[in-house]
């Protein structure tokens, strides 16, 4: 047996999240249905979650085969011709046994598209439509706030227990594409929808919803604002570092 490290890219609109779930359509079912066809039992390690409508440039996942799969390149390219579209294996590597997609992570790095231009048919799934003007100055001051290390409870989604709440965030940068604004969030690792939340409380701050300061209140768990978080469609898995 060996085990290999496979980057790869999804549509997240037509799964209902990464991680497989009973009766459900996932990023996971689906490879392990494409594995299953070339007779391959195995566990796939994701380097993390993401949630129900949300994509990935390259999500990382690690997973054990038997040994005469080692054309990995060739083993690349049948699963791609096996695996729908809306899937695409970057690439495959061979990788020590102690490597874990999840585990061995580094950093983590996410990126949310947004935009008050005109949404089309044709990108309404891939960038979230922000109906008012865009302050960039306002937004790069409320992502700045958030950068370090907090407890982060008061800005993810229950139903979860992780061993602690307390993440940090290394950097949110703020750049634009022609009409796309991009926020890129690097971090040692997330909670449940916390990336979601964290940015509609920027895009609140940008409509002057709320101010810096109640940032600061519930970044400090004084005070909680009810804030719906982001919508999906618009948040990128964009890289993993090892």
């Amino acid at each position: 047996m060996i085990k290999v490290k496979l980057t790869l890219a999804y549509d997240g609109s037509e799964y209902f999240g990464s991680q497989i779930q009973p009766d459900k359509i996932t990023v996971e079912s689906v490879l392990l249905e494409a594995f299953k066809t070339l007779n391959i039992d195995t566990n796939l390690e994701f380097s993390g979650r993401t949630d129900r409508g949300v994509h990935a440039f390259r999500q990382v996942v690690s997973c054990i085969i038997p040994k005469y799969f080692n054309n990995l390149l060739q083993l690349k390219n049948i699963l791609n011709n096996i695996l729908p579209s809306t899937i695409l294996i970057r690439n495959i590597q061979l990788v020590s046994s102690k490597f874990h997609a999840r585990f061995s992570a580094k950093k983590r790095e996410y990126r949310y598209l947004f935009t008050n231009s005109c949404i089309t048919p044709f990108n309404y799934k891939y960038i979230t439509y922000i109906n008012n003007n865009i302050d960039k100055k306002r937004i790069k001051e409320a992502s700045e706030l958030f950068v370090g290390t907090y407890d982060f409870k008061y800005f993810s989604k229950t139903g979860s227990a992780p061993k602690t709440t307390i993440r940090e965030i290394y950097k949110i940068d703020l750049y634009q594409y022609n009409k796309i604004f991009i926020l890129r969030f690097q971090a040692n690792g997330y909670l449940r929808s916390q990336i979601r939340m964290i940015t509609a409380t920027i895009f609140a701050a940008n409509q002057q919803k709320i101010t810096l300061q109640d940032i600061k209140k519930q970044l400090n768990k004084t005070k909680k604002f009810n804030i719906k978080p982001a919508d999906p469609n618009g948040l990128y898995l964009s890289k993993i570092y090892y």
